[in-house]
């Protein structure tokens, strides 16, 4: 049984990094008695894979892993056992049962919601959320991104498909995956320079809020949370 987790990574844990984080997830799911399916071979591993990594010293209320189970304890049973074995700034949000020719979170992950505010002790100009909603609507933002192997000028305005200011920041939904991938730091280090500012990487802290999947094509975008590719199973 193929199934998909939902959790939170907050506080202190936003330290940890994505290997670091598989390593204890492996941990988690042994402590909690899941029945997690193994790879054949010489050197058997468990057959669980993350949508994508979150940055370091991000924290993120919308995170996923899928897995494969040998047994069929149902969404809630298999969630409170999670839980359990999670640590106190860990939180296991949902379980959900994938058909089984589902596309893994991986493969599927098409986007991202994200909201960005400043650290304590940082400041930008009064009035900078409704600048960088006019930073967003310009028909053009280019940008050099850099790769191990090269630089080159891109044009990332298509890949960010909503923009909106919140309380205490601005809110960003984001291209987000293989084959298509925007970081919000990135957004966030071309806004700076929209101002006229040099960036700050130490100044912005971004939260994860959602991940989705795209139902639609690549001209008309339909994204659709990872959670919503599952259901809930009991027995």
């Amino acid at each position: 049984m193929k199934i998909r987790v939902k959790f939170a990574k907050r506080g202190t844990m936003k330290f940890v990094g994505h290997l670091d984080l598989m390593r204890y997830f492996q941990k988690a799911i042994k402590r909690a008695g899941i029945d997690i399916a193994y790879s054949a071979g010489f050197s058997p591993h468990q057959i669980l894979s993350f949508a994508a990594p979150l940055g370091l010293g991000c924290v993120s209320e919308g995170e996923y892993l899928d897995m494969e189970i040998n047994s069929e304890s149902s969404s809630e049973e298999i969630r409170t056992a999670l839980q359990n074995a999670m640590v106190e700034e860990m939180e296991i949000l949902s379980v959900r049962v994938l058909p089984d020719k589902a596309k893994n979170a991986m493969a599927l992950v098409a986007g991202a919601d994200y909201e960005i505010t400043l650290r304590q002790g940082y400041e930008l100009p009064d009035g900078w959320q409704g600048r960088f909603l006019d930073f967003c609507n310009q028909s053009e933002i280019v940008v050099l991104k850099k790769t191990k192997k090269s630089e080159k000028e891109v044009n990332i305005r298509p890949l960010i498909y909503r923009a909106a200011q919140t309380k205490d920041g601005i809110f960003v939904q984001l291209a987000s995956g293989s084959a298509k991938n925007l970081k919000p730091e990135l957004v966030m280090e071309s806004f700076y320079h929209f101002l006229g500012l040099e960036f700050i990487p130490l100044a912005v802290e971004v939260k994860r809020l959602e991940m989705y999947g795209n139902i639609g094509s690549e001209e008309e975008i339909n994204l659709v949370a990872l959670e919503e590719f599952g259901e809930k199973f009991e027995k």
